[in-house]
């Protein structure tokens, strides 16, 4: 939970107040000038309405020169971002010719998979030779390929299970799968920062959605114990089933799920456990099998283990681990399998010459060293982050660091200033986080080196000085101790 200081939520109300009333008064001389100016629509609906219309023209378009930045190299530590300009006050950006080599803090390229390596680069390129770039068919038609029966057997491995079954995208693993697992009659509990494809899944699959606090067993617990008590609504029979969905590191906030907690409450109030590890699978663990191996939890114990290949192994997809009654009737039921354009070959040799990097199977220790290096690498600037008095969510071991700039002309500052001194940081606003809580999401890399992290360091402490996002006093570092004991002695 995060609780947002006096003066700060206070200015920021402030701040978000006075842009929605400029935008309102704007808006009823927008009306009478389009009174004035009928068009050929007249008598019909407007197609864009609402609240979030408004946010888009009188909020986003202000500063979404922040937002959307193209890129012309491969996601690395550094990469080539493709400078933009507007004439119209940024209600329109156009890209120039000019590039600006930055250090990148934004991509999810948590192990550095995302460059070109001489491991896997020749066998992708190989892969597109022989398979094309696409299927162009279903997996249940001509679309899977030696690749995906060879994908499907090394992830299931990978990650402790029997079987399992990957897609060519990983929002739709999860809008497809939840409800093809459960409809009406049945109940899902799921954690109220959860991400969208997430929300989306479940409320496309009919059932009743009870929503727990961010990461709190008690209150999963509580809301489990009464809602089994009442049973489904008006005829308050036994519920057909009950999933619990959770992440494994949540996107925006960078934290550990508590695991245990969770699947102990789940064991005792038979409700099968759903494990979204987008963030997790690969960034961490002794050997990158997520939270269940950092946190020591039987895989056997998450009935439904849910991925995506976007973050740790450079490439696309997602996939759904669990049992063989499961996965096979997943592949006669589920729409993202049965009529989804299968994933691409040469994405699939990327995932699994990643995977095997990993586990050390091309004849090297890189796996084990990319993995201690993400975990060095995060606590590390995480550590130093917090000496300097941001406030920063999340756990230990997350390559995910959220810092807080709440107020939404610090958005725009911290963006824009980070990205003139060559460090490309991700802002998040509105609808991504509450209206409130706009943060900067910094991503760690096993590539980054320690001198890109220090260069990173020194940019952000500069620009959180100028900006005022340093909320909490900077704790001193050792240097100066030892000079202030030297003073005393």
């Amino acid at each position: 939970m995060i609780t947002i200081p006096y003066l700060t939520a206070l200015s920021t109300h402030f701040s978000y107040g006075l842009l929605f009333a400029f935008g309102q008064f704007r808006d009823f001389f927008r009306k009478i000038f389009d009174w004035w100016n009928a068009s050929n629509l007249q008598g019909y609906a407007p197609i864009c309405l609402g609240l979030e219309d408004f946010y888009i023209r009188r909020l986003y378009l202000r500063i979404q020169d922040c937002f959307r930045r193209s890129i012309c190299s491969p996601p690395d530590a550094w990469f080539d971002v493709v400078e933009r300009v507007s004439n119209d006050n940024n209600k329109t950006l156009n890209r120039t010719t000019k590039v600006s080599r930055c250090l990148n803090l934004g991509s999810y390229n948590y192990l550095g998979f995302a460059a070109s390596d001489e491991y896997w680069t020749p066998r992708v390129i190989e892969s597109l030779k022989r398979f094309s770039a696409s299927t162009c068919s279903t997996r249940v038609d001509g679309g899977t390929t030696t690749l995906h029966s060879e994908l499907e057997v090394c992830v299931a491995n990978f990650v402790g299970k029997p079987p399992a079954i990957v897609f060519g995208m990983g929002y739709v693993t999860n809008s497809a799968i939840l409800p093809v697992l459960i409809g009406k009659g049945g109940l899902i509990s799921s954690d109220s920062l959860n991400h969208k494809s997430i929300v989306n899944g479940a409320r496309g699959s009919g059932s009743t959605i009870r929503v727990f606090q961010h990461n709190t067993p008690s209150h999963l617990e509580k809301v489990l114990r009464e809602h089994i008590a009442e049973g489904q609504p008006r005829t308050h029979r036994p519920w057909k089933k009950i999933i619990v969905v959770v992440e494994g590191i949540y996107s925006m906030e960078g934290e550990l799920c508590q695991l245990p907690e969770i699947v102990a409450i789940c064991k005792k109030y038979k409700a099968y456990v759903y494990l979204d590890e987008a963030h997790s699978i690969g960034a961490v663990g002794r050997f990158g099998r997520g939270v269940c191996e950092l946190l020591g939890v039987d895989a056997a114990d998450v009935k439904i283990m849910m991925g995506t290949f976007t973050k740790s192994f450079g490439s696309c997809g997602g996939y759904i681990a669990g049992s063989k009654e499961l996965i096979e009737y997943l592949k006669y039921t589920c729409p993202a399998h049965l009529y989804a354009t299968s994933i691409s070959p040469p994405a699939a040799q990327q995932i699994i010459s990643s995977i095997k990097v990993i586990l050390g199977e091309d004849g090297s220790s890189r796996g084990a060293q990319k993995l201690a290096q993400i975990r060095e690498n995060s606590n590390f600037f995480r550590s130093e982050l917090q000496q300097m008095g941001f406030e920063v969510l999340g756990d230990n071991d997350s390559p995910v660091m959220p810092i807080m700039l709440y107020n939404p002309a610090k958005i725009l500052a911290f963006s824009r200033e980070c990205l003139k001194q060559k460090v490309a940081a991700v802002t998040v606003a509105f609808p991504a986080t509450p209206l409130l809580l706009a943060r900067a999401r910094i991503c760690i890399s096993a590539a980054h080196s320690r001198d890109d992290l220090i260069k990173a360091l020194e940019v952000i402490s500069e620009v959180g000085d100028l900006v005022g996002i340093k909320y909490f006093p900077a704790e001193p570092n050792k240097e100066q101790l030892e000079a202030n004991r030297v003073k005393l002695e």
